[in-house]
């Protein structure tokens, strides 16, 4: 024990001593190895910081309260909860049976107990004035001065509001909106004033938009301010706040369910019961959200896979700087064989280095992650969105993640330290070179493994529905190719006797000193096989997305929509579009309004409606609507093939007309110009709508003749009765709660019938979302009224960045409610990918090849002195070294391609695999419809990428490494025996 110890040391101090004379070797794979090992460090930092424990998670939600207080919104009906109180449900279930799910408020403060302090939280929308235009934002009333709402709010300048007419706002709100602590504020439509106070944010969400005021001073005249202007407005959703003695128990909690009211309350939460006291849990509907250990486990599978694919691509890059050291400490690594020193001893210096470089980058990586952690903390925690629960640091996990450095440094040594020991100390001294065959061994193990993980890629291709049998079986794949690289080496040695002199002694020199070069040409392998294999996988995706891509408007067009508060910003919308904008045509849009004319299309406010244009019974497709009051599944009552069979049925087209219109069931009111920015040729259509007609481009909204129509009978909902054959007819809705719970029960929705004459486009043409159109005449005629809504543009070209900009700045002006579209075609996501992955790739074979050059020139300094002096010109040394680098480039460009391939196009055939299994599946339950196609993934070869990788990356190699090199060798100075 005491020799082992002795010799280590002895050992560890050479290595140290070495390191430092060699600075500039050492610090190449001290930052290849620490690098790594500071960004995982960081991140690791960066996370563990982040992650709030949940007395921290309810200080920002609580304050000092013992609990908050919600309505369930159910009608003050029992509910369930879990004990954090994130999920509940009804004790009643209404998913069986046509039973109306409840939808309704109760009252909370009756389930308030006595004597407990209660705070008030309300929130609403508000559309404020800013000094760039209209900004729609969260207005928070809660006074958030008192000490019971400490901890929600974090106070950063002025104070909180003490007045009616004063607020606090968030600093992303004040960024935003161009306001500052002491600015007076305004809404749109309200008339009251108010001054900003001061400046907070919201521990958990830096990123809100957020106004605080007091209780009272805001929602409420807001909200009765747009009501007198005919405007609607949602009512606030508000909490309570309750601090009371003793806190809150399970018991309490439960009692407290019983009347329609979730509680969240902090000792329960920071204390839960077993789950066998939770009713929830064993409630049928619920679904525990909580990941289990097979998940966690399932997660850590990606991770562990990269982590020791790095470790590998460290290891192959770091191996020949240290093969490059034991090289030049030979004579040393001699004078200690000569002296009595073992085999071991040889291998312990060498392997010391890796373990001085290892330790020394373990240090300063995690060195460094604190330092810069702890620095950028503001940044990382802006960046993220939410504030730190403090900085924490997991010793356990730094000390892992410093073990990998260490270890890296020793993987990355151990070829070089056997190789050194099987020197002779004969040619250690003499420098002499021994010329030792390649392993038979590693080859052989290297083809099984290409062999099985090829089996296990083609298997999972072809057979399986896994993609990760073939990502698994192509790292496998992988690996052996890497084990086989000293035999593929020598295959390229063959290639010699066509070259010119300087390539071909690089790549016979590269061939006969297979334990340099192999290393590096299996980093750049590695390296460029995984560039290959994402790029070739993200140019097929890229290529899937284009011809998938379904555009929202003919190519040029412009949309603008403003669908809130009735349409009263879209006229200025359109007229800003078109002072912008090289507009060539313009149709003016509106929307059937039912009701107040402030009315949001889909609101259940008082006075407001809504509108469908209905399908006809014999129309509804039988896989998609129930028949009376049957709530069971339609396309459960047909089977396998009569589902397939309809899938082809016209009344189950979904539409496969592209784009989406944010109104009911794709209708507008125009004229004729919107056919012609929709690039609709059909005089018929214009006429139509002249006419007064509804021009229909979804034959499922025409009635048709019984006689003509084809297909199984429909099963629409019984009593659903529309006009004669050739008409479309539209129920107007006045009551959209009632209709909410007529669909729930499964009955007809009350209603006015309006119906009109149909005109039905022929064939299929692309409407972008379009499905029907009615004259402004027609909707007057037949007594129902429109909301602005905006316009159609088709351009004359494709507007520049500038007008983009000028556009963009009026339109923000209008707040966030606007709908704007510019149809500029597919654009790719893929192509900054694919030059990202060329350039690292690039990068890390020319480090390889130069780190395998650098070796190379220190082994074949002899020869090139000996070249010199038989009178070879300065530049073969240039020449040479350019070569040398360009041959390592090139062998692993070469197999790193034909490796990377291979495994994009299993995970592509895996893909298509697993498409393809479920275009089967939704066919036969039903879901498939007639435009739907089986999946046809293309394979596509990113030629771009593999030509600079091919052809640019090994000529820059062999370029910068002539450049770098010196024409003329240094004097050596003569050795002392």
């Amino acid at each position: 024990m005491r020799t082992w110890f002795h010799s280590w040391r002895a050992a560890i101090r050479i290595a140290r001593r070495d390191a430092w004379r060699s600075k500039g070797r050492s610090l190449l794979v001290l930052s290849m190895i620490a690098l790594p090992i500071l960004g995982v460090s960081a991140f690791d930092l960066t996370f563990r910081s982040s992650e709030l424990t949940r007395a921290q998670e309810l200080q920002r939600t609580l304050g000092a309260a013992d609990a908050r207080f919600e309505d369930a919104n159910v009608e003050g009906l029992p509910i369930l909860q879990d004990p954090q109180g994130d999920q509940s449900d009804t004790v009643e279930d209404f998913t069986k049976g046509n039973k109306p799910w409840p939808n309704g408020p109760t009252d909370v403060s009756k389930t308030l107990p006595s004597g407990a302090t209660v705070l008030t939280d309300s929130s609403g929308p508000a559309k404020l004035t800013t000094a760039y235009g209209l900004l729609t934002t969260e207005v928070r009333e809660l006074k958030a001065a008192d000490p019971i709402a400490a901890g929600i709010m974090t106070l950063r300048e002025g104070r909180f509001p003490e007045k009616a007419d004063e607020v606090a706002a968030t600093t992303t709100f004040l960024k935003n909106s161009g306001l500052t602590v002491g600015s007076a504020l305004t809404a749109r439509g309200f008339d009251r004033e108010y001054r900003i106070t001061g400046a907070y944010e919201l521990p958990s969400d830096l990123k809100t938009e957020q106004i605080n005021a007091l209780p009272g001073a805001f929602l409420k005249p807001y909200g009765e301010a747009l009501e007198k202007s005919g405007l609607s407005v949602s009512g606030p959703s508000t909490t309570y706040l309750v601090k009371k003695a003793g806190g809150f128990t399970w018991d309490m909690v439960q009692r407290i369910n019983t009347k329609g009211v979730k509680v969240v309350a902090r000792d329960v939460a920071l204390n839960p019961p077993p789950d066998s006291e939770v009713p929830l849990y064993k409630n049928p509907n619920y679904y525990d959200y909580r990941a289990n250990e097979a998940v966690r486990a399932g997660e850590l599978i990606p991770l562990v896979t990269i982590v020791g694919l790095a470790m590998l691509e460290i290891c192959l890059l770091a191996g020949p700087a240290f093969a490059v050291g034991a090289r030049r400490s030979r004579r040393q690594l001699g004078l200690v064989g000569a002296n009595g020193g073992a085999r071991s001893h040889i291998r312990a210096i060498v392997l010391s280095g890796g373990l001085v470089i290892g330790v020394a980058a373990a240090i300063v990586g995690t060195v460094l992650a604190l330092a810069l952690t702890f620095a950028l903390r503001p940044l990382l925690e802006e960046y993220m969105g939410q504030r730190f629960g403090g900085f924490t640091v997991r010793p356990l996990e730094l000390l892992a993640i410093a073990g990998l450095a260490v270890l890296t440094g020793l993987l990355s040594a151990i070829v070089p330290a056997v190789t050194a020991s099987r020197q002779t100390v004969l040619a250690s001294l003499t420098g002499r070179r021994g010329v030792r065959r390649a392993s038979r061994v590693l080859p052989l193990i290297g083809l099984a493994a290409l062999l099985l993980g090829g089996t296990l890629a083609v298997y999972g291709a072809t057979v399986s529905d896994q993609t990760i049998v073939v990502a698994g079986g192509s790292a496998l794949a992988e690996l052996g190719v890497v084990a086989m690289t000293p035999a593929l080496v020598g295959l390229f040695g063959r290639a010699g006797r066509w070259l010119p002199l300087s390539p071909r002694l690089a790549l016979r020199d590269a061939v006969r000193n297979r334990g340099r070069t192999a290393p590096a040409v299996a980093a750049v392998l590695a390296a460029v096989a995984g560039t290959v294999a994402v790029s070739t996988y993200a140019a097929s995706q890229d290529a899937q997305s284009r011809a998938e891509y379904q555009p929202d408007l003919p190519h040029g067009a412009v949309s603008v929509f403003v669908m809130e508060e009735g349409g009263r910003d879209a006229a200025t919308a359109v007229e800003a579009i078109d002072r912008n904008l090289p507009i060539d045509l313009r149709s003016d849009v509106s929307r059937v309004n039912v009701g107040r004319i402030g009315c949001s299309p889909w609101g259940d406010e008082e006075g407001c409606g809504s509108y469908e244009v209905m399908i006809p019974p014999a129309n509804s497709c039988p896989l998609w609507v129930s028949s009376g009051n049957d709530d069971s599944d339609p396309a459960a009552k047909f089977s396998k093939a009569q589902r397939r069979e309809l899938a082809k049925d016209w009344r189950c087209d979904s539409g496969g007309r592209g784009g989406s219109l944010p109104v009911q069931d794709g209708l507008l009111v125009a004229d004729a110009s919107l056919l012609k920015v929709l690039g609709i040729d059909d005089p018929g259509a214009a006429k139509a709508l002249a006419e007064g007609k509804y021009v229909s481009f979804d034959p499922t909204q025409v009635v048709q003749d019984p006689k003509k129509a084809k297909g199984v009978p429909g099963t629409g909902k019984t009593g659903a009765k529309t006009g004669p054959v050739g008409t479309v007819s539209i129920k107007l809705i006045t009551d959209n709660k009632a209709a909410t719970r007529a669909a729930e029960m499964n009955k007809e929705v009350p209603g006015e019938v309006k119906t009109f004459t149909a005109y039905k486009v022929p064939g299929t043409p692309q409407t972008y979302g379009v499905h029907g159109l009615l004259s402004t005449a027609a909707v007057k005629a037949a007594g129902m009224s429109t909301a602005p809504l905006g316009a159609y543009f088709t351009t004359d070209r494709l507007p520049g960045t500038e007008q983009q900009q000028k556009l963009d700045a009026e339109l923000a002006k209008l707040g966030d409610s606007v709908d704007y579209t510019l149809e500029r075609g597919y654009a790719s996501r893929y192509s900054i990918v694919l030059l990202a992955l060329t350039l690292f790739a690039g990068l890390v074979t020319i480090g390889a090849a130069g780190i395998a050059t650098g070796l190379a020139q220190a082994d074949a300094e002899a020869d090139l002195k000996t070249l010199a002096a038989v009178g070879a010109p300065p530049r073969v040394r240039r020449t040479l070294s350019g070569f040398q680098c360009g041959v390592v480039a090139a062998m692993g460009v070469v197999l790193g391609s034909v490796s990377g391939v291979l495994p994009a196009i299993g995970l592509r055939l895996a893909d298509e695999r697993q498409q393809r299994a479920y275009y089967e599946q939704s066919l036969d339950r039903g879901w498939g419809t007639m435009q739907d196609s089986p999946p046809d993934l293309a394979i596509v070869i990113p030629w771009e990428t593999l030509g600079a990788l091919l052809v640019l990356v090994p000529l820059g190699a062999a370029l910068l490494a002539a450049l770098v090199t010196r024409s003329r060798g240094a004097l050596a100075r003569r050795a002392v025996h």
